[in-house]
């Protein structure tokens, strides 16, 4: 039986600053969304439903599947967004018992400022977050080298570095 390494106190502060600044970048998500008339998992699902990888249909199981909440919590979602005038439902064509859920004008309007503030966020905050996780995945590359010392453990490491490209 394998023990876990554990983490050394510059491993667990890496993993606090990392979550320090994601909770800076959603704290920034929350506000954003608030100020322009939305709670935040409402923007959540706005964005699932412009962001849907290509072939799937916006149902409200994918939604709930995407934002990883239950069935009735994206039905409540939907229907708040859908008395804003956000979202629409539609009968799937294909298959008469599914119901569609899209955005509506005004839903892309709302999701593209939010976007838009979002992407100028992350270019001044990303690098802090991208640092944070850097650190983080340090940590854990050397927390497997100790837990698998074999060949196959360090060439995990280079490959670790070459999609870091550190």
């Amino acid at each position: 039986m394998r023990t876990q390494p554990d983490l050394s106190l510059p491993g667990y502060r890496a993993l606090a600053e990392f979550r320090h600044q994601i909770r800076l970048f959603l704290h920034f998500s929350e506000e954003a969304s608030r100020a322009h008339g939305l709670e935040p998992q409402q923007h959540q699902l706005l964005l699932a439903l412009k962001g849907l990888p290509s072939g799937q249909e916006a149902t409200i199981t994918r939604i709930a599947e995407r934002l990883q909440i239950r069935h009735h919590s994206a039905v409540e979602l939907v229907d708040r967004l859908a008395e804003k005038g956000a979202v629409a439902r539609e009968v799937d064509a294909a298959d008469r018992r599914a119901v569609l859920v899209r955005l509506t004008p005004s839903g892309e309007r709302i999701l593209r400022k939010l976007s838009i503030a979002h992407q100028s966020e992350l270019s001044a905050a990303g690098p802090a977050l991208r640092d944070a996780l850097d650190e983080v995945l340090q940590h854990a590359r050397r927390n497997h080298e100790k837990e698998d010392p074999s060949p196959a453990g360090k060439s995990s490491k280079r490959l670790g570095q070459a999609r870091t490209g550190t």
